[in-house]
């Protein structure tokens, strides 16, 4: 049996605070001033609206801890993290590791639970390489930002154990579904031991086909402590039929070498932080 990760105590952010404080307000009033249940209404309409705001707000620290930079050690370092969601894909997958075998470079892999499930012999490789997998969710659900507790538990636990079993590690961070969540995720994540992790750069890979626009908005964030973001998984084709990942990766790679920037997975840039 793999060992799970040890859950860590959930700390409100100031606005989860203000937003327990809104609510009880909100009944007080009721039962104190019912004729003022129009100011009542509003106050909570006003405050669900910023609930919403904030979740489609991918680099938001508001509903909770978010790694959107490595830690400052790390940065100090000269540290960087390149990250591949939506995998493993047969094609491409295996294209990108011997990309980053060629260039000696540790990447972080967020893997999808069912297909990690029907490609573990792709994640096996992908360990066994030296790079790292983290949970990205069992099913990748499109209205994943809309579950409530017990969805977001079933969700992760379970993608934790398709993980764990397959690879013989157990994840330690998780990135959400298209960055998109609610209030109810980080007591989960907190529960299962798991840190949330956004990203610094993002090039839209998964829609864009045009490789230097990828390229260009890459190299752009291209700093210490930076988390890139590209995708295996449901890549975007250039104009040659090439993943766009497989296109913009050496130059990527190139360029952070000429930078004196190295790549680490998060696990690493973590455990260097805290030692």
């Amino acid at each position: 049996m793999i060992k799970q990760n040890h859950s860590r105590p959930w700390q409100p952010t100031r606005f989860i605070r203000v937003t327990f404080a809104i609510h009880l307000w909100s009944l007080l009033m009721l039962i104190v001033y019912p004729t003022y249940w129009q100011w009542v209404v509003g106050a909570l309409i006003a405050n669900h609206l910023a609930i919403m705001l904030i979740g489609l707000w991918p680099r938001s620290h508001w509903l909770g801890e978010n790694w959107t930079t490595l830690p400052a050690a790390a940065i100090a370092r000269n540290e960087i993290a390149l990250t591949i969601d939506d995998g493993p894909d047969p094609v491409v997958t295996p294209q990108v590791l011997d990309i980053l075998d060629k260039y000696r470079v540790k990447a972080t892999f967020f893997c999808i639970g069912i297909k990690a499930l029907k490609y573990p012999d792709l994640c096996r490789e992908i360990v066994r390489r030296g790079h790292a997998i983290e949970n990205h969710s069992q099913k990748h659900r499109h209205n994943f930002s809309l579950l409530g507790l017990a969805g977001f538990e079933r969700e992760l636990q379970t993608a934790q154990n398709t993980l764990s079993t397959i690879t013989g590690q157990t994840p330690k961070f998780f990135r959400a579904p298209a960055g998109l969540r609610n209030p109810f995720l980080e007591p989960v994540l907190a529960k299962l031991g798991l840190r949330l992790v956004s990203w610094s750069v993002r090039a839209f890979d998964t829609r864009v086909s045009n490789v230097d626009n990828v390229k260009n908005k890459l190299l752009s964030g291209l700093q210490p402590g930076a988390i890139l973001l590209l995708h295996d998984g449901n890549a975007a084709r250039s104009a040659d039929n090439i993943p766009v990942l497989i296109a913009v990766l050496p130059t990527v790679l190139t360029a952070a070498k000429i930078l004196k920037l190295k790549f680490v997975t998060l696990r690493q840039a973590d455990v260097q932080s805290i030692s």
